[in-house]
């Protein structure tokens, strides 16, 4: 297992002239260029997998024989704040191996300065192995498990792979809600959904907006500088267009500075091709407080490839993030964000889910 381990350091610390390729406007990190990196890493940890550790260079795809590509993020939750005093480790492993997937375990330290090094980041990608002239599933090497604590991990990943495969079965676009999320959703509508526009006296003294209200788009071209080893877009890049447009919005929002809490999900349902146009459509699909943040807001953004003939669209991402405000940051109080409709009904409600299992896992992180 610990041959696939892969690590990238970027000296923020020692390089001002790197640095400045990736602060942003307050001063700090750009979160979506990581993100590049991240799935990079994890792409060629899933290589190093299957070449073996001494093999430099990947070569030519049907020489080899397969390919890799991400079939989808967990999540990726942030732990502590990006210091741009320190450097930067991004590290990784493949931690379980199915027939034809691999989870690679991700984190993120900041090094230096005299100082312990610190978690910062953590988080899980599922990669899928193709052969090169079917694209259709390849074996991937199994692993070879030889200390206790790799056996702990393999044992994460597999519980991380059934609990994937358990939330597919109990997604909203199979399954109904549950009962109790049902009296949820009916007891919401009761205090902020009666009325229409921006009645007042509809939920009094509360703050509302419709979730079809929030959306918020751009349109791009696709490049090939921003391609792959498969010659399409790189899917790091497709990350980062999504988390900074995310980002906006939530802005837009909460009308106020945000901070990044977690990726809470991505699907790549297919390719995107070099040269295409992609749509790029953000949501507002939860809001909500805890006592540690009196601003959540989970931000829905999905990705589509336009036709330019037919002007139809093929969704080939699905990006879930999570933002919020901080104690005695917060703007102007918690605005609720409102469904209209059924489907939109349905994207609260998994937002909702998104944030229970986000707090959960925070909460598992508090220090006692």
């Amino acid at each position: 297992m610990h041959e696939s381990y892969s690590e990238l350091v970027l000296p923020f610390g020692s390089s001002p002239q790197l640095l400045e390729q990736y602060v942003n406007a307050s001063g700090g990190i750009r979160t979506g260029k990581i993100m590049e990196h991240l799935d990079s890493l994890a792409g060629s940890i899933a290589y190093k997998h299957m070449l073996g550790p001494g093999v430099q260079t990947l070569g030519l795809l049907q020489e080899r024989g397969f390919y890799i590509v991400t079939a989808s993020v967990d999540r990726l939750d942030m732990m502590s704040a990006l210091n741009p005093a320190r450097d930067l480790r991004l590290s990784g492993q493949v931690i379980y191996t199915g027939r034809s997937s691999m989870e690679v375990a991700v984190k993120m330290e900041s090094t230096g300065m005299g100082e312990p090094d610190e978690s910062i980041l953590i988080g899980r990608f599922s990669m899928v192995c193709r052969n090169a002239s079917t694209h259709r599933a390849r074996e991937v090497n199994p692993l070879t498990i030889a200390m206790p604590e790799e056996r702990a991990l393999y044992t994460l990943g597999e519980h991380m792979k059934r609990r994937r495969e358990s939330l597919a079965l109990r997604s909203l676009s199979r399954v109904p809600p549950s009962s109790s999320e049902a009296a949820e959703l009916h007891s919401f509508y009761l205090q902020y959904g009666q009325g229409e526009g921006d009645d007042p006296d509809a939920s009094p003294g509360v703050e509302r907006e419709w979730m079809g209200d929030t959306v918020l788009e751009k349109c791009m071209l696709m490049f090939p500088q921003e391609r792959n080893v498969h010659q399409k877009v790189f899917g790091g890049y497709l990350m980062r267009l999504a988390y900074e447009l995310g980002f906006t919005n939530a802005s837009m929002f909460t009308r106020g500075p945000v901070k990044f809490l977690s990726l809470d999900g991505i699907s790549f349902a297919r390719p995107v091709p070099i040269g295409s146009i992609l749509r790029l459509r953000s949501q507002i699909l939860h809001t909500t407080s805890s006592s540690q943040y009196p601003i959540i807001t989970h931000v829905g953004v999905k990705a589509n490839v336009v036709d330019v003939k037919t002007g139809s669209e093929q969704t080939t991402n699905d990006f879930r993030f999570t933002w919020c405000q901080e104690l005695g940051k917060e703007s102007r109080g918690l605005r609720q964000v409102v469904p209209k409709t059924y489907k939109e009904a349905m994207l609260w409600l998994e937002g909702r889910r998104a944030l229970e299992l986000g707090a959960e896992i925070r909460g598992l992180r508090m220090p006692l």
